[in-house]
């Protein structure tokens, strides 16, 4: 079966559904299919030369969006229909379109399927009205915009919605699907309470089997003695609420190592943060490798998650109950999904409040660290984390939607 992924980003850019992609693509390819990953071209020079040695990247002409250029943005419309068939044509008959894009990628993938009357599957990995609430005070007119653009670039595809919200833009962007996933159960009942989809497969991102097995061996058997070590990880954006976690951090003033991974646009205002504090015990790590991401999981004593309503899934907590490292959650319906093995920061009214409690919470975890009494995660959620059983599951669905 020949699958062609469709993103947003490209699957060598930081994110979670860009881990995701790679990880899928490796476990559907050892199952002896081949996969094809079409998202516009990187313009991260480092990162770009690596994709382009790659032979299942097909890389669309795109512009970069953000100054990093780790991002970029490649505009779905007949040119590029065109770019897309053309290159596709070199390549096996395309049985199934996995569209894994929330925007242009989206676009560009459900166009693709609707023009050669191929079936579509589509992994909703993001929470649009949230997201944009996140980063602009104008999010309403912003969704009314993307709603616009949706319906020009949709025209003819499924019964494309009039609503100008997150819930419309996402229905409308999936209204050819012949099935649709999420990575966690809070987000399918969302998807479809707000008729999003009528009945949508829970399919968790996982972590890799090898990987994971890698990192295990590797790790102590007992924990190291220091000071309790907390580790975040992620894109330094705001609604990743980096900066809220180190005030918290500040203001809690807790005897602990903290180590930051990820990059983004807020790493100068929280490495001045972590500054004016003085406190050594920050530390940035910047942008590392997957196996080395999952061994510093493995060594911290617990996991930092901070975001609030943004996450679809929320890769990070799960990985560390997979490599058995407790989290602070900040997220109810992360710690709901999560089952146990955690810390689960009490909800509050507005930032300085959230902040408090928060730094509350890292008091109380960073006490039952040192007392040896730090929760553990469900042992079942390592089961059902690993990426060969989330590609089982996936092929299930692969199969329903071939099958109409």
């Amino acid at each position: 079966m020949h699958i062609v992924f469709f993103g947003d980003q490209h699957a060598e850019s930081l994110g979670g559904a860009q881990v995701s992609m790679r990880l899928q693509r490796k476990y559907l390819e050892r199952a002896g299919h081949t996969v094809t990953m079409v998202a516009p071209r990187m313009h991260a020079a480092a990162r770009d030369t690596a994709a382009a040695a790659d032979p299942a990247y097909l890389d669309l002409p795109s512009v970069p969006i953000t100054a990093d250029r780790e991002y970029s943005l490649t505009w779905p419309g007949r040119r590029t229909d065109r770019i897309l068939d053309r290159a596709l044509t070199r390549r096996p008959p395309v049985d199934l379109v996995h569209v894994q894009a929330d925007f242009w990628g989206a676009f560009i993938g459900h166009r693709f399927a609707h023009r050669h009357g191929i079936p579509a599957v589509h992994t909703m990995h993001n929470r649009v009205d949230v997201g944009i609430a996140a980063v602009t005070p104008l999010h309403r007119p912003v969704l009314a915009a993307l709603n616009l653009w949706r319906r020009r670039a949709l025209r003819g595809i499924g019964a494309q919605p009039r609503g100008a919200d997150g819930w419309a833009y996402l229905a409308g962007v999936a209204a050819e699907s012949r099935a649709v996933t999420a990575p966690s159960g809070h987000f399918a009942r969302r998807l479809e309470q707000h008729g999003v989809f009528g009945s949508v497969d829970v399919i968790w991102n996982g972590i890799d089997d090898e990987v994971r097995e890698q990192v295990l061996a590797g790790a102590p058997a007992a924990r190291v003695p220091g000071r309790p070590r907390f580790i975040w990880l992620g894109r330094m954006s705001p609604e990743k609420r980096l900066l809220p976690f180190l005030e918290a951090v500040v203001a809690s003033d807790v005897d602990a190592d903290i180590e930051i991974v990820g990059g983004g646009g807020e790493r100068r205002a929280a490495e001045r943060i972590a500054a004016r504090a003085g406190r050594p015990g920050i530390r940035f790590v910047g942008r590392i490798g997957y196996a080395d991401v999952l061994a510093r999981i493995a060594a911290a004593d617990a996991v930092v998650q901070t975001s609030i309503g943004f996450e679809t899934q929320g890769m990070t907590p799960f990985e560390a109950a997979t490599l058995g490292t407790p989290t602070v959650v900040s997220d109810p319906d992360i710690a709901g999904e999560l089952r146990g093995g955690l810390w689960a920061v009490p909800a509050a009214d507005g930032e300085p409040g959230r902040i408090a409690a928060l730094a509350d919470t890292l008091r109380v975890a960073a006490a039952d660290i040192a007392a040896g009494g730090a929760p553990a995660p469900d042992p079942q959620v390592a089961a059902d984390f690993r990426q060969s059983s989330r590609t089982a599951a996936m092929l299930e669905v692969y199969g329903r939607a071939i099958g109409g």
